[in-house]
């Protein structure tokens, strides 16, 4: 089983689609590590040697941030908006959605779950 920075990848998919398994790493940038690796996309992962998956780790650890530290970056980038006081770090802040979309009868996913209000009757 090949293991890419702390991350197994499923040994019976094709190796384009498993490098997708690691946090930060999508189709187009899968595409790119196996042609700058020269390894053929539809391979399977179980397939590979242990030279062709040294070649990939050296390429994700050299080439692209991953896992850890793209996480704790995005975290700053969300604290740093949210100590400056912009909108979006008030959005952040409230837990409300960020990028402008309607909060009238959607957002379900960034507001949880509805609350109802008692109604109190004299």
């Amino acid at each position: 089983m090949a293991r890419i920075t702390g991350v197994d990848l499923p040994k019976d998919k094709r190796i384009v689609i498993a490098l997708t398994y690691i946090f930060g790493i999508g189709n187009p940038s899968a595409k790119d590590i196996c042609e700058k690796a020269g390894i053929n996309p539809s391979t399977r992962t179980h397939k590979l040697n242990d030279s062709e998956v040294n070649k990939l780790r050296t390429i994700i650890e050299s080439d692209y941030k991953v896992e850890g530290p793209l996480r704790t970056e995005i975290q700053m980038n969300i604290k740093r908006l949210m100590d400056i006081g912009s909108y979006r770090g008030l959005r952040h802040r409230k837990g409300l959605p960020v990028r402008g979309q309607n909060t009238k009868n959607n957002s379900r996913t960034r507001k949880g779950r509805k609350k109802n209000i008692a109604v109190r009757r004299k």
